[in-house]
């Protein structure tokens, strides 16, 4: 059974060499390049071609710019909340220990 394992895998050694050699290229340069086609103007290539391509990692830069900056956001909202839930129980303990001062210091 593991012979038969090593022999598949010897068997689809080239085609997985081939079809990485195939992907290559530059974005935009044609049907094929930088994961498939994108459309006519990719299918095409050249600097319509590239120009696309270029736009649209362009929209995924900012796209990914927006979303790190909204989690930046939600994570200060979040620091700020429980810096306001310590401060809430900083003065409940404090309310607490004043309480407890009060009931000892009648009872002596």
């Amino acid at each position: 059974m593991a012979l038969a394992r090593i022999s598949l895998l010897k068997a689809w050694r080239p085609v997985l060499a081939v079809s990485q050699v195939r992907m290559g290229g530059e974005y935009g340069s044609g049907a094929g390049s930088g994961g498939g086609t994108g459309g006519s103007i990719r299918d095409a290539g050249g600097a319509f071609g590239k120009m696309e391509a270029a736009h649209e990692e362009q929209y995924f830069r900012a796209l990914q710019a927006e979303q790190l900056k909204a989690l930046k956001k939600h994570h200060n909202d979040e620091i700020e909340a429980h810096e306001s839930e310590i401060r809430r129980h900083e003065e409940s303990i404090k309310r607490l220990k004043k309480r407890k001062d009060e009931i000892e210091s009648d009872s002596d």
